[in-house]
């Protein structure tokens, strides 16, 4: 059996009751920075992006809270990350809560030097507008990359209130600026109303493969996610989450709900449908903790986080 005297592990319960101890992701080591580190977990409490409501900037700090139940190993997938990558919380991001412009250069900063040390970030946001800082620094590194999306908006929006940078623009600007291979590019669980019929087909007219919520009511995404693995294929890829993918039924606390979403068990085959792709980086945003008070939304959000490490290359699988 492979020593983990290497690694780091999360707090157990029986070292230190749950209610108590800092609140990391899944109760792990504290890191300054990603220096050694093959994986972090990292927080951007940010939500200058949103056009509804607010309070995605405290999603980080209640995903950790949240975290605490959890233990270290996938019991579905057999997964074991603590035992064969080295993994650590780096804490947040120290945006600018007085300018979103500022707020997504430091974003992009501190990304470039999580990466410099060869470490992949998993983001817990925060609104989706951190996405795009993110891939900024993620194609300074890989180059265009490939993108699976999961949401119940398209997020490509040229403008909202006059601006280019906000949480309904972030792919627009990723198109434009040439950080995503758009042949490469599913966006699971776009839905609801809109302001055009034909809002969802700009993505079509990238070359997005959509497939709108309505695809996935009532049945198993495994399949899918197999066509999503052909056409994402070998290359670098990078997992964004919106938490508002989910039916608000599963996930309530967060800023612009849409009914008729995903099952929380369908986020799980996505993000487990991953498996065996060249994962570059992960977020999970839009988690609106005070739209919440019991922290459903947020456990969900740390579950799926971790489910997100689970998928990383390198991680090893108990048989």
């Amino acid at each position: 059996m492979t020593s983990t005297d290497n690694f780091f592990q999360p707090l157990g319960g029986n070292e230190m009751p749950r209610f108590g101890g800092i609140a990391t992701m899944m109760r792990l080591p504290h890191a300054q920075d990603a220096k050694g580190l093959d994986a972090c977990f990292v927080g951007v409490p940010f939500d200058l992006g949103t056009s509804n409501r607010t309070g995605a900037r405290f999603g980080p700090r209640q995903i950790r809270t949240e975290s605490v139940l959890m233990r270290p190993y996938n019991m579905a997938t057999r997964a074991a990350p603590f035992d064969s990558i080295r993994v650590a919380d780096i804490g947040d991001v120290a945006i600018n809560p007085y300018s979103l412009l500022a707020s997504v250069d430091i974003i992009t900063g501190a990304y470039d030097n999580i990466l410099q040390h060869g470490c992949k970030p998993i983001t817990l946001g925060g609104d989706h507008t951190i996405t795009l800082p993110i891939l900024r620094a993620i194609a300074k590194r890989w180059g265009p990359v490939g993108l699976v999306h999961v949401d119940a908006h398209a997020d490509v929006n040229d403008t909202m209130f006059g601006e280019k940078i906000a949480h309904g623009t972030p792919f627009r600007r990723a198109v434009e600026e040439g950080l995503l291979d758009c042949d490469r590019v599913v966006q699971i669980g776009l839905r609801g109303t809109g302001y055009h019929a034909d809002d969802f087909d700009w993505c079509r007219e990238q070359g997005f493969r959509v497939v709108q919520a309505e695809e996935c009511w009532n049945r198993s995404l495994e399949p899918l996610m197999r066509e999503v693995r052909e056409k994402v294929g070998a290359g670098p890829v990078y997992l964004t989450f919106d938490i508002d993918g989910l039916d608000p039924s599963y996930a309530p606390g967060t800023g612009t709900p849409e009914i008729g979403g995903l099952t929380v068990m369908q986020g799980l085959e996505i993000i487990r449908g991953m498996r065996g792709l060249d994962v570059v980086g992960a977020d999970l945003v839009e988690v609106s903790p005070p739209y919440d008070a019991q922290g459903t939304t947020a456990l969900v959000g740390a579950n799926l986080a971790f489910e997100m490490l689970c998928v990383l290359p390198g991680v090893n699988y108990r048989t």
